[in-house]
């Protein structure tokens, strides 16, 4: 999922980034090497997919990012209408057709210490041009997880409801770990040993004509996730959202990944375990699809 387009890093591009209520040069969007949130994690952020010019499930993820920073104990110093407007304009700016947006929040660097109540809060939204996370063959055939060695934290010991910049260290070990051993992505079981999720992206697997999902209880329930449900629903398909075990993996005949950036992404093995994308994700592959371009419409 590293993005470069001609050779250039995500830091080094034309175009404006929206930095604090103000639009800046690309370049020169930047922070102090003091800043709280890069020493002691405070940062939350949103991924959001443009299709057509049109942002989906804009509002979802505008109000999850403030519930994310409510979630760790500051507020952010825009409303959502402003974020939308913000958002809005940024891909207007940069003439975005179809790509990616990354609103993300943080603390300042008024003091250094854990304590990080008196910070000033800042956010930035940027967009870049960014089709798709894997290939068409990929898309058609499926990638493969590796069952990692990190887990999901318990509700009681990490901020699970927010999409924390802290928590994606956890994927960041476990992807990084998954591609050495020749992987796509990882499965991370939770701190029960149970099935949770990918680094990136929620589970959902298929025995016979149902769909099961593992119950989104220390990990982040996501919007593409939701969207999935809903997609079921309108198709008949029944889902089962329970708890699943590691060695229940080998009962089933599909699976996939849901996320903003994988969108549904089928999986064609996890470890020792092969599963073929069929009707099932076949038909939430093209309602998804069919979905996001009403919207562009």
């Amino acid at each position: 999922m590293t993005d470069t387009v001609n050779g250039s890093a995500l830091d080094d591009r034309d175009g404006v980034i929206w930095l604090d209520g103000r639009f800046v040069p690309w370049r020169e969007a930047r922070l102090h090497v003091l800043t709280h949130g890069l020493h002691y994690g405070g940062g939350v952020f949103e991924g959001e997919r443009v299709y057509g010019g049109h942002v989906f499930k804009l509002a979802e993820h505008t109000r999850r990012l403030q519930e994310s920073a409510r979630e760790l104990g500051y507020r952010l110093p825009f409303t959502e209408a402003e974020l939308t407007e913000a958002t809005l304009e940024v891909v207007r700016r940069q003439g975005i057709r179809d790509g990616y947006v990354r609103p993300v929040a943080w603390r300042g660097s008024e003091h250094i210490g854990v304590a990080g109540g008196d910070a000033s809060v800042h956010v930035a939204i940027a967009t870049w041009e960014w089709p798709h996370v894997f290939s068409a063959e990929a898309k058609e055939r499926g990638i493969r997880l590796g069952t990692s060695r990190w887990r999901r934290p318990a509700p009681d010991t990490a901020p699970v409801r927010a999409k924390a910049a802290s928590l994606y260290n956890i994927c960041t070990l476990a992807r990084d770990e998954a591609h050495r051993f020749g992987y796509d992505d990882a499965l991370l079981l939770d701190y029960r040993g149970q099935v949770a999720e990918a680094t990136g992206a929620n589970l959902f697997l298929v025995a016979g004509e149902v769909l099961h999902t593992p119950v989104a209880d220390c990990f982040l329930a996501g919007i593409t996730r939701a969207t999935v449900l809903d997609l079921a629903g309108d198709l008949g398909i029944p889902v089962v959202e329970r708890h699943v075990r590691p060695e229940e993996l080998g009962e089933f005949d599909e699976c996939f990944l849901t996320g903003t950036a994988y969108e549904i992404q089928p999986v064609r093995a996890i470890d020792q375990h092969e599963y073929r994308p069929g009707k099932t994700t076949t038909a939430l592959m093209e309602a998804y699809d069919r979905l996001v371009h009403q919207v562009m419409a």
